[in-house]
Formats: C-alpha cells, structure tokens, sequence
C-alpha cells in the first residue's frame, strides 16, 4: 500500500510540475510576442527621397536653413587624439559643437564637468547645453569621441521630424526590459525631449545622480531610466530600406562582416548609404572618413542632392 501511495504522490508532483512549466511557458511566449508587437513601434525611418524631390526649390533652401543641431561630445585626457580629430573634422558640420570634459585640459577648450563619472558629465551638459541655447536649436546630439558622425545625414533623417514632439533616437539595445539608445552611436534629443530631462534632473526619485547602489548603470542605460518617466521612449533609426544609421561599428568591420555574409553583395550587404554615424574609429580613421565622405568626388558623376544644408556663418567645414 505504501509503495502505490507514494507513486501516486509522485504523478501529482510531476502532473503539477508539468503543468507549471506550460503556464509559464505559455505566458513567456505571450509576453514575447507583446513585446515585438510593441517593438515595430519603435522604428523610425528616414524620409523618401522621391517625395522630397517634389517640394519645390525654394522651400528645400528653406528647409535646408531651418534645422539647427547642437553637437555635445564628452571627453577625458587620455581622448586626447581622438579629441583632437573630432575637433579637426566632423564636429565643424554642426551648428555649434562644444566639448564637455572631466577636467581642465589646457590643450583644448572644453567645458570643465568636474567629474570622471560619465552619467554626472552626461547629467551635467545636457542641463548646461539646455539652459544655455533651448532657444536657438531644435535637435541636441551628442556623441563619444570615437564616433564619426556625418551631420547632413542626421539632418536629412530628421527632415519629417517635429523637434517639439519628445524623440529620442539613435541606435537602440534592449538587452532585458528596458530599451535605451547605444551612446556609442550617438544620441539625438529632440528640444522637447531636453525639455522633459531638464525637470527631471532635480527629481532623485525618478532621476538619480548615482545609477545604482550595488552596481553602476551606464550612462546610455540610466538616461533611459530617466527618460521614461517623461514618456520619452528610444527609437531605432533606420533608412527606407530597414537599415540602421547610427551604427555602434566601424565602417571597417560591417565591411568585413559584408565580405563574409554577402560575398556577391558587399556593397549592399555593408551599410546604409544614408548612414549618420560610426563607432570605433581611431584618429587616422576620422580623417579616411572625412576625406572619403566631404572630398572625394568621381570624375563625370553628377550628385543630384534633394537638399542642400548650407554650413553655419563663420565654419571652416568642408
């Protein structure tokens, strides 16, 4: 009698157990599903060249002379050269460029942040950049030294975009629950989105100087954090062909990946041709790029741009 009752307890303990097991997995493939449902919501695309071509001349000059980005590259010391590239080529298509650093560096000017944690000198410049000029521009990106950036991109992509809405975008990771913008591709904020961040600075409670009490949390994921809270949530960027724009590589390695993946298609299997920005690139990089991007012309091949963005008054750019 003993033996029966205990394999008859043992069938309901693997009956209960195997019931378990199809409820959770039940729900996870739910909650899977919500969440890519949720996640096609968080694409944003560049605008169609061929509707852009139907605006006339005059309004694509007017266009091309009313988007103003602000550029906030945080820095340290040992960014010396990379600072020092950034500074030579790709920052002088913003607007206004300025450098926020942890400290004096007597070498270049820079905005002294007082800080080598990354979340306080993120905290920090983007209150200063908000206090000093929510006026004067409509979109604040801000970027890592190692990041090229190919500003007119970024302002085409941005084109259908109303800087009075709350965007945050770039190129977006979601590791767990929380979906936040990869600083190592660059982050745009919208005047809106700096807007909502800048009453949320003073709020511990939903915006907290320190990331973590047993951890740190990186500064791209603890922005998110804040974000939130204003109902500003991450977009990922992407061409009108699905492809990314703000990329957290080198142009270098999606080429090689291309070579490996698309040996008959390296071109198209590499990169978007509208791309905003790369990551990785050392100080000898930065200058192939902005060669290859701002000079290099084939001889005989005509660009028939849809929109012209005139650099800004005094600029040195390309």
């Amino acid at each position: 009698m003993l033996p029966e009752s205990i394999s008859f307890l043992k069938g309901v303990m693997l009956g209960s157990i195997c019931c378990a097991l199809i409820t959770v997995l039940g729900h996870m493939r739910i909650g899977h599903g919500n969440r890519l449902h949720r996640h096609e919501h968080h694409h944003l695309q560049a605008p169609n060249k061929e509707q852009i071509l139907k605006i006339s001349g005059d309004e694509r000059m007017e266009l091309g002379k009313s988007f103003r980005v602000y550029c906030l590259i945080l820095v340290k010391p040992k960014d010396v050269s990379l600072w020092a590239a950034v500074k030579e080529t790709w920052t002088k298509h913003c607007d206004k460029a300025e450098f926020f650093s942890s400290e004096n560096v007597s070498v270049f000017e820079s905005i002294n942040m007082e800080t080598n944690d990354m979340w306080l000198m993120m905290r920090k410049a983007y209150k200063y950049a908000f206090d000093k000029y929510r006026e004067q521009y409509h979109w604040f990106f801000l970027a890592r030294p190692a990041t090229f950036a190919i500003i007119e991109n970024l302002k085409y992509f941005l084109l259908k975009k109303d800087p009075s809405q709350p965007f945050y975008l770039g190129h977006t990771v979601k590791p767990g629950d929380l979906e936040y913008v990869s600083v190592e591709g660059g982050i745009v904020l919208s005047r809106e989105s700096m807007k909502r961040l800048h009453r949320l600075l003073d709020i511990p409670e939903k915006c907290p100087e320190q990331g973590g009490m047993i951890w740190k949390i990186a500064e791209d994921k603890q922005l998110a954090v804040c974000l939130k809270y204003a109902g500003v949530f991450a977009e990922n960027a992407e061409d009108a062909e699905g492809k990314d724009v703000f990329n957290t590589k080198a142009v270098g390695l999606f080429i090689k990946e291309a070579m490996t993946n698309h040996p008959n298609q390296v071109v198209e299997g590499c990169c978007s041709d509208m791309a905003v920005t790369f990551y990785g690139l050392t100080p000898n990089q930065m200058h192939v790029m902005m060669y290859g991007v701002y000079r290099l012309r084939a001889f005989g091949h005509i660009f028939n741009d849809a929109l012209i963005f005139l650099p800004p008054n005094g600029s040195d750019n390309d």
